[in-house]
């Protein structure tokens, strides 16, 4: 699994011409799925991604979670986070999950951030056409792959 966690002051997922979900301040987290990634792989990210300390404390520095700030979340399916480029131009996504296994750890993934954080998880639509408007807070981007733990 990886994902791409950007701080966020707000976020949005607009489809087909309506907004689906928004969040304001807060994680926005691209999430990416392959064959090998299973529910170990969605408990340790979701339980980093809450206590990532990447908010600012009253000092100014990097030392409260996105829980501490009681901020918001949301999680975008973003399949091209498996792009392989070794060869030519055209990225080959043959390491991304199809939707009949990705979509169930998609939905994994949502429940079990919501029940670390204590908060509904905003989402947009697994395999739809979606434009994503942030506001990066920072900027601040962290990318995580649960293959890299250790």
């Amino acid at each position: 699994m990886r994902a791409v966690i950007q701080r966020v002051s707000e976020a949005s997922v607009t489809i087909d011409g309506s907004v689906k979900d928004q969040i304001g301040r807060g994680l926005l987290i691209l999430l990416g799925i392959e064959d090998a990634d299973g529910q170990e792989d969605i408990q340790w990210l979701c339980k980093k991604i809450a206590n990532l300390r990447i908010f600012s404390d009253p000092e100014g520095l990097m030392n409260l979670s996105v829980m501490d700030v009681e901020g918001e979340t949301m999680v975008i399916s973003q399949f091209t986070l498996h792009a392989a480029t070794k060869k030519g131009n055209r990225p080959s996504f043959i390491k991304a999950a199809k939707p009949d296994v990705a979509i169930p750890l998609y939905e994994q993934f949502v429940k079990e951030l919501e029940m670390v954080t204590g908060k509904r998880v905003a989402t947009g639509t697994f395999g739809a056409d979606m434009k994503v408007a942030l506001v990066n807070d920072g900027p601040v981007t962290i990318i995580i792959d649960t293959k890299n733990k250790e």
